[in-house]
């Protein structure tokens, strides 16, 4: 399946976060039939809650056009939010760093990220405001040192995430956190695709940036240094994770900091990250307001 959160009576006072599934060119609100209105709580209901996802979509009691709807994250206050540094070989060359030989983890806030057609915001405190493309996993079995070899069991299923990233505050110091959570500078969606919809672990599929419709880049899943069960395995080892946490799993080679000049992202700039059979997630740069 394929589900969406958007924004219910968008644009009256009674708008609400509502839960759909993609039919074609439709999406069922199972929301509007009684299931949950985030993924998270969705998540938390387990087998069950798919269950009654499958039911409401076989009702569709409620089914609206797609292209009018107002979409927001499909994930938009997990419990915990994972980034992964230097996953592509690549990506480590060009960032002038050896290839990890233990995953590079780091945290990113839900208030940094906006949902699919929203605008991401370049701090006016900054100039290098750069695009990462991302695959994003999606925990649906929470769970405590798991197992690699049990790891994939674990996984919900996937979405896109852009890790917009400000170099200039991201290298002030040796953690990356202040980089990485301004405010709307990132995005995810648009949807959010259950695992068996995709090859195992999400192998083998292409991920690519655009900006302004020029590709900077252009890679392959199957080139993670760290597989998607690695990461949920070692992830789980400080903490147990919980269903709707998200693992946010590292970007490929071509950002923009590594480039001759840097390509930064400047206000009226499309940025676009698409996966294979995930979706494609676009999203207009704008400037804060200082």
């Amino acid at each position: 399946m394929r589900f969406v959160s958007f924004l219910s009576d968008a644009g009256t006072p009674a708008a609400t976060a509502h839960v759909g599934v993609r039919v074609g060119n439709d999406v069922v609100d199972i929301t509007a039939d009684g299931l949950p209105a985030t993924l998270e709580e969705l998540l938390a209901l387990g087998d069950a809650g798919m269950a009654a996802a499958r039911a409401a979509l076989g009702r569709a009691t409620c089914k609206l056009p797609a292209a009018g709807l107002r979409l927001l994250a499909p994930f938009r206050a997990p419990a915990k939010a994972i980034a992964v540094g230097l996953n592509y070989v690549d990506h480590a060359a060009e960032s002038k760093f050896d290839p990890p030989t233990y995953p590079v983890l780091f945290h990113r806030f839900p208030s940094s990220w906006v949902g699919h057609g929203e605008s991401i915001v370049r701090p006016h405190v900054s100039e290098q405001f750069d695009y990462e493309g991302e695959l994003l996993v999606v925990i649906g079995k929470g769970g405590r040192y798991i197992d690699k070899a049990d790891a994939l069991k674990h996984v919900a299923g996937y979405s896109i995430f852009n890790d917009g990233s400000l170099r200039d505050y991201q290298f002030k110091s040796a953690q990356w956190m202040m980089g990485k959570n301004f405010d709307r500078s990132g995005s995810m969606g648009p949807d959010f695709v259950t695992a068996d919809e995709l090859p195992e672990g999400a192998r083998g599929l292409k991920l690519q940036t655009r900006l302004n419709g020029k590709v900077v880049q252009d890679a392959n899943t199957r080139d993670m240094i760290f597989d998607v069960a690695t990461l949920v395995s070692v992830c789980s080892e400080p903490f147990a994770l919980e269903p709707g946490d998200v693992i946010i799993s590292g970007t490929p080679s071509g950002v923009g900091l590594a480039r001759k000049p840097p390509l930064w992202m400047r206000a009226g700039d499309v940025c676009e990250v698409e996966i294979e059979g995930v979706g494609l997630l676009s999203n207009t740069v704008v400037d804060e307001q200082a």
